[in-house]
């Protein structure tokens, strides 16, 4: 029996694809620290399972399929303090995480051999649903060594073509870490409307910027409201990747109209994971300052360690929880699985993401590691020394 193409040409996400070896290890008694996945340990805010606990109804009813009503005015309420005050309900549709909010808006806005401009390395899973929907990534090329920079109008330009329909950035960065200024920003808003493309625009890790840059979004470039999309999604913003709750806003009506296709056809996300995700939106700052605080903490050991070992090449990350470094191995591929199978630094190993899978052309990222720091900082400190002492044991082989 034969299967899609589509799904052939699909890649197992490098974040995960190490499970079973990594399960394997614990069995024979390993402690390992996962570096490799962003599912953050910080508590979720309380008011999310109060809200879940406190809901009562005769019937568990399918929601409407563009999204409760707490929840839209939940977001749009959000987005409101942020200093959109146009935005209404119309503007917003839940969808089942950040996910899903791609999903839906690669199958909205591309056609079998359509492009979309993709600065790499990116999100892996950008190819999965890039790739269902028929499109190709052209990716932006960027450098460790200039520290995967690509907001660049002489880099970019020469990539649009009568194939571009889009494209899409994360910001802050995923896997990068990078964070865009305001200037860049309007920049690509100004790219995307004169050549007519859509800007899709990740922004799930808004609150956290570390270094001075205040929060932001595309949405604020109005001379571009017909190319902006934004995703958007509870899952890190409240520590809560379970819920499986997002959005995907726009003031493109015809989008918005294309986009409720997709979102009749699944039906409905989760009602109570949307009620309990509007009562998150209610927490205040006091919440995110001190979140972000303990990410930046976390950030400058991971950084500051890192960077005591011999050859690795990366620069300090700006926001999101990750950062991307080269390190001084032949490959990060076969260094993780060696670390699983034959490492021990005192019955303790780690894990961290490949960088081949961040990219889309072999032979990019081979010696390149995604690492999130988004364990508590005593062991955050730990895993970066066994990390080190990986790396020397590896090469001493």
């Amino acid at each position: 029996m034969k299967f899609s193409s589509k799904i052939e040409r699909c890649e197992l996400s490098p974040m995960r694809k190490y499970a079973p070896y990594a399960d394997a290890a614990k069995a024979r008694g390993m402690h390992i620290y996962p570096l490799n996945i962003g599912q953050p340990d910080i508590a979720t805010p309380k008011e999310f399972f109060e809200a879940v606990r406190g809901f009562d109804a005769p019937v568990l009813e399918y929601a409407p399929s563009g999204g409760v009503a707490e929840y839209l005015d939940a977001v749009r309420g959000y987005y409101h303090r942020l200093g959109h005050t146009d935005l209404t309900d119309a503007n917003i549709l839940a969808t089942n995480g950040g996910s899903e909010a791609l999903m839906m808006t690669m199958a909205c806005l591309l056609d079998d051999g359509d492009e979309i401009l993709v600065p790499q390395p990116f999100y892996p899973n950008y190819t999965t649903f890039v790739g269902l929907s028929g499109g190709k990534v052209r990716p932006i090329p960027t450098r460790a060594e200039d520290g995967f920079h690509y907001a660049d109008r002489a880099k970019i330009e020469p990539l649009i073509n009568e194939h571009t329909r889009a494209m899409l950035i994360t910001n802050p960065g995923n896997p990068t870490g990078a964070v865009l200024t305001r200037g860049e920003m309007r920049m690509l808003a100004e790219l995307a409307h004169e050549h007519g493309i859509f800007l899709v625009s990740d922004e799930v890790y808004r609150e956290f910027s570390y270094d001075g840059e205040q929060m932001a979004s595309m949405l604020e470039f109005r001379e571009a409201d017909e190319n902006v999309i934004i995703i958007d999604s509870v899952s890190k913003r409240f520590s809560a990747c379970g819920a499986r709750i997002g959005a995907v806003i726009s003031r493109n009506e015809a989008f918005m109209s294309e986009a409720m296709k997709f979102c009749q056809g699944r039906l409905c996300c989760p009602t109570i994971d949307q009620v309990g995700a509007a009562a998150l939106y209610s927490v205040g700052p006091e919440y995110f300052a001190a979140v972000k605080e303990e990410y930046r903490r976390r950030r400058d050991t991971a950084y500051d360690m890192l960077m005591q070992i011999p050859g690795v090449i990366c620069r300090k990350p700006e926001g999101a929880f990750y950062l991307m470094a080269k390190l001084p191995v032949d490959s990060t591929d076969r260094f993780q699985l060696w670390l699983l199978e034959h490492f021990s630094a005192s019955g303790d190993t780690v894990m961290i993401t490949p960088g081949e899978g961040f990219y889309t052309e072999p032979g990019r990222g081979v010696d390149e590691a995604r690492l999130a720091y988004v364990i508590e900082h005593d062991d955050l400190v730990r895993a970066m020394r066994v990390l080190a002492q990986g790396i020397e044991a590896y090469n001493n082989r």
